[in-house]
C-alpha cells in the first residue's frame, strides 16, 4: 500500500445499494423520462440546442448531420455518437413524429424498418416548429446549467410554445419505471388547453370534448373509446390501433386494401408474418399479397380467393397480424424531477405553469431593457435640449472621463447616460433625430407601462398565453389523421359486418348468393321482369327469400337433415351472378339436396328456443313439429331433423311459437287449414303425423304455409303464371288429415299449383320462372276472389317457360326502389320466417 493511503472498509450490501440508487436515478432524471415542461428527454434537448447554436434553423442551408452530431457530442452529451443520431433521425421521421421537430435531407429510414444512411451521407435543420420550442431562450426565460465538464451552459428545459408532451408523446424505458405517451393532435390540444385556461376547475371529460383521442401520425383507426377514457382520466390505459382498409376490385378480383397501419408497425415484418400465416393455413381466404406502397403513399393489397367472404377475411388479420394492435398509454414523466404518473388534466395544468412562468421571466427580462433604454434616452434627450452647453464642456475636458464626470455633474446624471452622451455621433444633433428620440422614448414608456401590467394582473399573463397558443395552432394545426371508432372494442366477427337487408336465392341446381335487396326494382303486374341470375344450362332459381346478415339460417334437407350457418357467410353476388355451390359451404351428402330453410334470431337466447317450435312438411303430407331448441346445437356434418319415409321427401319447415294456424296446399288445386295446436311437440327424429290425405299417388303437397294474422289473404300461383288473393275465411278450419278444399281451378291453361301464401296489401310479390326472369309487383294491384276461380296472369311467360319460386316482401308507398324491409315485430306471426318471408319450390319437374 503507498504511503499516506488507508483501508476503509464498507458493507458491500450498502455499498450496492447506494451505487445501484444512484445509478436508477440518474437514468430516471437525466436520460430516459422526458420532463412535463417540454415534453423533451435531455437527448432531445441537446440536439435542438445543438442545432440552435449552430445556427442550422429552418430557413437556413442544411448542414451534414456529423456535424451536428459532433457538436451536441462536444458540447453537451458525452454518450454514444449512434444515440444522438438516432435520436436525430426519429425527430425527421414522419412516421415516427406527429410533428417532426428536424428537417431531414437524405436517406433517413423508412416504415419498413429500413436503416437511415449514415450520418455523414445526410444533412438536416431544425423545423419551423422547432423555433417556437426555442423562442425566447435568449431571454433569460428559463434556468440553465453547466455541462459535462462545466464549460458551458446549456438549458434546463426549453420555454416552449408548442405542448410537445402531449403532440408528440414519449416513451423510455428507465430502472423500475418507463413511459410511453401518445402523440395527439396540436389543433385539440391547443383548444383544450385554452379551455382549461379559462376554467381551471375544469372536468376531464369537459377536455376530451375538445381533445378527443390520440392522433397517430401514421393515422389509422383508433377502436373502440374505453381504453382513450381510462389513459385520459388515470394516465393509463390500453388504445387500441387498426389498420385502415377498404375493398377494391383489382383486375376482376376483390382485394383489401390497406391505406394506413397502426403506429409502431413495421409495414415489411408485418406483410411477411401475415405470408408465413398464410403458409400455415393460420389466415384463410388470401391468395397474393403485394406491397404497391409508393412516394404517394402506403399501399397494401390483400388478393382474395374466390370464394373468401371480405369481412370474415379482414376480421382474421385484425386477429393475428399486427393491423390490429394496441398501445399501452403509460403516462409517466418529470415533475420538478421526480417521476408522476399523469392525467390529462395534469399535463396540460404543469405545461400552462411552465408557460406562466415563461411569460413572467421574459416580461421582466424585457421590461428591464426597456427600462435601461428609457433611462439612456432621458439622458441623450436632456444632451440635445442643452446641446451647446453639453458641446462645450466636451470640448473643454481633456479626455473622455473628465467629460463624463463635468457632464454628471452639471446635469445630474447617471454614468450610463454620461457614457451615451459622449459616444453620441454628430448626426444625432440634427432635428429629425432629435424628433426619433423622443419618439422611442414616448413608444418606450407605454412598453414599460404594458409590461408591468401583464406583471400585475395575472388574467393578461394568462391572455398572453392563449393568443401565443391560438398564433401555434394558426401556424401549425391540422386535421386529424387517426379517426375513431367509438363503438370498438372486442368484438365477434357479426360486429364487422352490417346487418344489411339482403335477398337470398338458391338455384335448382343447388347454388346460393345473397344480394343487397335494393339491386331489385318494383315493376307493375304483368311486366316481363328482369334478369334475376344467369344461371347454368338447365338450372334455374328454385329458392328466394329476405333476410338479414346477421340472421341463423337452418337448412333442411329433402333426407330430414339440418344443417347450420350465418347469413353472413353466404358469398355475396350481384343480381346476375350465379352464386356459389351449396355443397361447398355445407357437408351434404352428394344424393341429398336442400329443400328448406329458417331464419331465426339468437340462437343462444334460452326464452327464444324454447318458446319458437319448428313445423315440417314432406311431400306425401306428413307434418311434425320440434321445439326450436332441439336444433340450437347443430353439427358440422348436420343433425336428423325428421325421418322420412321411403319414397317421401322433407319438403317445407317454418319457424312458429305453437299458436298458429297451418295450410298444406297440394299440386291438384286442394287446401287444408289447421290448428298447429293438433301437432304435438316431437323429438328430432320422429317422422310426424299425417296433416293432409293426397288425392292419388301423382299427386303431391306443393307448399305450407303458418297463419297468425287472421285479415291477411290467400295468394297462391299456378305454374303458368295465374294466381289469386282469397280471403282466408274462404278456407274453414278442419281437422289435421283430412282431404282438403278447392283452392284454385286447375286447368290446362294455369297448370298445376306451385304456391300457396299469406298476403296482405303490405307486401311485394317477388317471382322467379326457370329462365331466370325476375318481376317484383304489389299484392294490392290483385283484387280478392273466390276460392276455386282460376285467377289472374301475374307474369308473361315465353314459350315453354314456368315459375320456379315465389316469395313476398314488405314494402313501402310510392317507392321506386326498395331500400328496405322491416323485420317483422311480432314472433308470433308463425306463418313464416320472422324476416316476414316464405320460400317456395316447384318439384313439377320431378
Amino acid at each position: 500500500m503507498a504511503e499516506g493511503e488507508k483501508l476503509i472498509p464498507i458493507n458491500i450490501e450498502e455499498e450496492m445499494k447506494s451505487a445501484y440508487i444512484d445509478y436508477s436515478m440518474s437514468v430516471i432524471v437525466s436520460r430516459a423520462l422526458p420532463d412535463v415542461r417540454d415534453g423533451l428527454k435531455p437527448v432531445h434537448r441537446r440536439v435542438l440546442y445543438g442545432m440552435y447554436e449552430l445556427g442550422v434553423l429552418s430557413n437556413r442551408s442544411y448542414k451534414k448531420s456529423a456535424r451536428i452530431v459532433g457538436e451536441v457530442l462536444g458540447k453537451y452529451h458525452p454518450h454514444g455518437d449512434s444515440s444522438v443520431y438516432d435520436t436525430m433521425v426519429r425527430m425527421a421521421q414522419e412516421w415516427s413524429m406527429r410533428y417532426m421537430l428536424v428537417d431531414g435531407q437524405g436517406n433517413f429510414g423508412s416504415v419498413d424498418g429500413d436503416s437511415p444512411a449514415a450520418m455523414r451521407y445526410t444533412e438536416a435543420r431544425m423545423r419551423k416548429i422547432s423555433e417556437d420550442m426555442l423562442a425566447d431562450i435568449d431571454k433569460e426565460t428559463v434556468d440553465t446549467q453547466l455541462n459535462f465538464d462545466d464549460s458551458l451552459n446549456e438549458p434546463v428545459v426549453m420555454p416552449t410554445r408548442i405542448p410537445n408532451l402531449l403532440v408528440n408523446g414519449a416513451s423510455g424505458i428507465a430502472v423500475g419505471m418507463a413511459t410511453n405517451m401518445a402523440p395527439h393532435n396540436l389543433s385539440e390540444v391547443i383548444d383544450g388547453t385554452v379551455a382549461y385556461i379559462d376554467d381551471h376547475d375544469i372536468e376531464i371529460d369537459e377536455l376530451m370534448q375538445h381533445i378527443k383521442a390520440p392522433d397517430f401520425p401514421t393515422g389509422g383507426i383508433i377502436y373502440g373509446y374505453d381504453g382513450v377514457r381510462e389513459a385520459f382520466k388515470t394516465g393509463r390505459g390500453r388504445v387500441v390501433m387498426r389498420a385502415k382498409s377498404s375493398l377494391e376490385e383489382v383486375n376482376g378480383k376483390e382485394c383489401i386494401i390497406v391505406t394506413e397501419i397502426p403506429y409502431q408497425v413495421n409495414k415489411a415484418d408485418m406483410i411477411k408474418k401475415t405470408a408465413d400465416l398464410i403458409n400455415d393455413k393460420k389466415i384463410e381466404g388470401i391468395s397474393l399479397i403485394r406491397d404497391e406502397s409508393d412516394r404517394h403513399g402506403m399501399r397494401i393489397v390483400y388478393q382474395l380467393k374466390r370464394d373468401a367472404i371480405p369481412n370474415i377475411v379482414l376480421n382474421t388479420l385484425f386477429k393475428h397480424t399486427a393491423l390490429q394492435s394496441s398501445f399501452s398509454v403509460n403516462n409517466i414523466a418529470l415533475v420538478k424531477g421526480r417521476p408522476e404518473m399523469l392525467n390529462l388534466k395534469d399535463i396540460i395544468y404543469h405545461f400552462v405553469e411552465h408557460r406562466h412562468e415563461v411569460v413572467v421571466r421574459r416580461t421582466e427580462f424585457e421590461l428591464k431593457k426597456a427600462e435601461d433604454r428609457a433611462h439612456i434616452l432621458e439622458g441623450l434627450i436632456i444632451a440635445s435640449d442643452n446641446i451647446d452647453e453639453v458641446i462645450a464642456l466636451i470640448r473643454s475636458s481633456n479626455n473622455a472621463e473628465e467629460a463624463r464626470q463635468k457632464l454628471i455633474d452639471r446635469f445630474e446624471l447617471s454614468e450610463l447616460q454620461a457614457r451615451a452622451i459622449v459616444e453620441m455621433r454628430l448626426r444625432q444633433l440634427t432635428g429629425l433625430e432629435q424628433d426619433k428620440l423622443r419618439a422611442e422614448y414616448d413608444e418606450i414608456i407605454e412598453t414599460i407601462k404594458d409590461l408591468k401590467d401583464i406583471l400585475a394582473r395575472k388574467e393578461r399573463r394568462m391572455q398572453v398565453i392563449k393568443d401565443e397558443l391560438l398564433e401555434v395552432k394558426e401556424k401549425y394545426g391540422d386535421g386529424r389523421r387517426s379517426t375513431i371508432e367509438y363503438a370498438g372494442g372486442d368484438l365477434s366477427i357479426e360486429d364487422m359486418i352490417p346487418d344489411e337487408r339482403v335477398i337470398i336465392t338458391i338455384s335448382h341446381a343447388g347454388y346460393i348468393k345473397r344480394t343487397s335487396l335494393n339491386e331489385y326494382k318494383r315493376q307493375n303486374r304483368g311486366g316481363v321482369g328482369q334478369k334475376g341470375s344467369n344461371t347454368r344450362n338447365e338450372d334455374f332459381l328454385e329458392y328466394l327469400f329476405s333476410g338479414t346478415n346477421h340472421q341463423y339460417m337452418l337448412f333442411f334437407t329433402q333426407k330430414g337433415k339440418c344443417f347450420w350457418m350465418r347469413v353472413y357467410e353466404i358469398p355475396e353476388g350481384s343480381k346476375s351472378s350465379k352464386g356459389r355451390a351449396i355443397q361447398n359451404l355445407i357437408n351434404i351428402e352428394q344424393d341429398d339436396r336442400v329443400k328448406a330453410f329458417i331464419c331465426t334470431q339468437d340462437l343462444k337466447d334460452e326464452e327464444y328456443v324454447n318458446n319458437h317450435f319448428v313445423i315440417m312438411a314432406t311431400k306425401k303430407g306428413q307434418v311434425k313439429k320440434t321445439s326450436l331448441e332441439q336444433y340450437s346445437r347443430p353439427r358440422t356434418n348436420g343433425i336428423n331433423a325428421i325421418t322420412i319415409k321411403e319414397d317421401d321427401e322433407l319438403l317445407e319447415a317454418k319457424l312458429t311459437t305453437g299458436d298458429s294456424q297451418v295450410m298444406l296446399a297440394v299440386k291438384s288445386g286442394k287446401a287444408i287449414r289447421f290448428e298447429e295446436g293438433k301437432t304435438r311437440p316431437m323429438g328430432r327424429n320422429a317422422s310426424g303425423v299425417r296433416g293432409i290425405t293426397l288425392a292419388d299417388d301423382n299427386d303431391e303437397v306443393v307448399g305450407m304455409i303458418s297463419v297468425d294474422d287472421m285479415e291477411s289473404n290467400i295468394l297462391v300461383v299456378s305454374e303458368n303464371g295465374y294466381g289469386k288473393r282469397s280471403s282466408l275465411e274462404d278456407y274453414r278450419i278442419t281437422n289435421r288429415g283430412g282431404k282438403g278444399v278447392k283452392t284454385i281451378s286447375i286447368t290446362e291453361k294455369t297448370g298445376n299449383l306451385v304456391a300457396i301464401k299469406n298476403v296482405t296489401d303490405d307486401d311485394d310479390l317477388m317471382i322467379i320462372n326457370k329462365s331466370g326472369i325476375a318481376i317484383r309487383l304489389e299484392v294490392s294491384d290483385l283484387r280478392v276472389m273466390g276460392r276455386a276461380t282460376q285467377g289472374v296472369r301475374l307474369i308473361n311467360l315465353k314459350g315453354k317457360d314456368s315459375i320456379a319460386a315465389v316469395a313476398k316482401v314488405l314494402h313501402e308507398e310510392d317507392e321506386i326502389e326498395v331500400e328496405d324491409i322491416e323485420d317483422v315485430e311480432n314472433p308470433d306471426n308463425a306463418g313464416e320466417a320472422l324476416d316476414g318471408t316464405d320460400i317456395v319450390q316447384d318439384d313439377s319437374e320431378e
